[in-house]
């Protein structure tokens, strides 16, 4: 069986080498092998491209220069094993990082690796106690300081505070078959730790959920409690005509149909097919065929498509809501995201040209970032002064609850 250091340590190489998304990554490594240790594996990936910042200050103060990034990737990943796993003992992650240098092809530098790590583990720092947030929350100052200036600096703290944090699960029960009572039952009989929350349950255990019974019997999907507040808000009704103009990977989609106890009918539209796909085999295996998933560009307007009388408009964005399920986002450059808004707006007037009168069209990304959330929203009604505001949400990233969020109801 493969070592579970050294496929972390590939998973890592292949992210910074290619720029790969760490979510995709991970599923893509995880599905290839047969490995018991699936949950340390993909802690220690997404803890090591969390804590980069972190590491680096660490790290740093022992190296007397640049060394090779192969080293430096072995160098993170015993360091964040020293520093962050409790569980693993000082003496196992010093020595197989030292292993991994031989089996990575670095084996010449195995002297520095262990003095380094020998260094970290007998000098250790209480990075709780650190002043600079940058380092303590490994989070790039210009966006500690882009979310001080627009939320304030005690918001901008509350962030901070949970950023590190494991991301809590939330599977939505598929109506069409069972409650939130119901399903909670069924996933503890399947031997999956959890607690209803609302209308959700709240998942304690989460790694190979695709092979349960419950999954395969499609009762429930998984979605951000954030996110499913957002879909909610839609307020559809069975016999709806409703439009996910962005809907890819369905999460709201689904939450939707299901709320129309499958009738009616749901167009859910992403530009790529292949995401597409991800739609159908997902409304399939919740038995909605109240779902019609097809490849559309959100940007230009289709006769194609039916007048509506609720839509989602679920725009492409930044993510900075979502920094805990995807840690490399924080290191995103801010000038890379001015374009954004433009992008936004432009969907939402292309979207709204397909809702019925007195109808509800909803505006929302996973983003903390007014620019994109309320600038947009109020950019939109500025130009369009037969739709209203009904309603507008920004939730932030807590221990318990869902992600970074906005979404704004708006009315014709």
């Amino acid at each position: 069986m493969k070592d579970s250091r050294l496929i972390a340590f590939e998973i890592l190489y292949e992210i910074n080498k290619d720029s790969a998304y760490s979510n995709i990554a991970i599923d893509k490594a995880l599905n290839a092998y047969e490995i018991k240790d699936k949950a340390f594996i993909s802690s220690l990936v997404l803890g090591v491209i969390e804590r980069r910042i972190t590491l680096d200050y660490l790290i740093k103060p022992y190296l007397s220069k640049k060394t090779k990034p192969k080293v430096m990737l072995i160098l993170y990943i015993g360091a964040y094993q020293l520093y962050f796993m409790d569980k693993v003992p000082s003496s196992a992650a010093i020595n197989t990082s030292v292993e991994l240098a031989g089996m990575t092809g670095v084996a010449y530098y195995k002297n520095l690796i262990n003095a380094v790590l020998h260094n970290l583990d007998n000098n250790r720092i209480d990075i709780d106690a650190l002043e600079d947030l940058s380092v303590k929350y490994s989070v790039p100052q210009n966006l500690i300081n882009f979310w001080s200036k627009m939320y304030g600096v005690d918001r901008c703290l509350e962030i901070l505070s949970v950023i590190n944090s494991k991301a809590p699960v939330f599977a939505v029960p598929n109506r069409l078959f069972v409650d939130e009572e119901e399903l909670s039952y069924e996933l503890l009989n399947s031997g999956v730790e959890c607690e209803t929350d609302g209308e959700l349950v709240k998942l304690a255990s989460t790694f190979d959920l695709k092979a349960l019974k419950p999954f395969k019997d499609g009762l429930f999907h998984i979605q951000d409690k954030s996110s499913y507040e957002c879909a909610k808000a839609l307020e559809a009704k069975e016999g709806d005509t409703v439009l996910d103009v962005c809907s890819a990977p369905g999460g709201k989609t689904f939450t939707i149909a299901e709320e129309m106890m499958g009738k009616g009918s749901v167009y859910a539209f992403d530009i790529h097919e292949h995401r597409v796909k991800l739609i159908e085999q997902g409304a399939i295996r919740l038995g909605l065929n109240n779902i019609i998933a097809r490849v559309n560009d959100a940007e230009s307007f289709s006769d194609d498509i039916p007048k509506a009388d609720g839509i989602l408009c679920d725009v492409p964005c930044s993510g900075f809501g979502i920094i805990r399920r995807k840690p490399e986002i924080r290191y995103k450059e801010l000038d890379s995201i001015k374009e954004l808004p433009k992008l936004q707006l432009r969907i939402l007037e292309t979207s709204s040209k397909y809702l019925k009168e007195h109808s509800r069209i909803i505006y929302s990304t996973c983003t903390l970032n007014k620019r994109e959330n309320e600038n947009v929203v109020r950019a939109f009604l500025e130009k369009h002064k037969d739709f209203k505001l009904l309603k507008e949400k920004t939730s932030f990233p807590s221990e318990s609850g869902g992600d970074g969020f906005y979404f704004a109801v708006l009315e014709n």
